[in-house]
């Protein structure tokens, strides 16, 4: 098991996170995804590497832009 943590901009709310989530769930290898709105992060747990050009994809379907992988 992998986690990554990315900073997501535009989410406000409960179904900001819901949406995010519901999306990047649908990319392959993901277990689990946690979204803290107010600090403009997702934490993205996968039993193999995620590509980023994947979770980018999920993110910006879901109307958001992720800026950078998080340390």
């Amino acid at each position: 098991m992998t986690t990554s943590t990315y900073t997501v901009i535009g989410m406000a709310c409960g179904h900001c996170a819901d949406a995010v989530t519901e999306e990047l769930e649908r990319v392959p290898g993901v277990t689990a995804v946690r979204v803290d709105v107010e600090a403009d992060r997702v934490s993205v747990t996968s039993d193999q590497e995620l590509d980023l050009a994947h979770v980018r994809a999920a993110v910006e379907e879901a109307g958001y832009e992720l800026t950078a992988p998080r340390a």
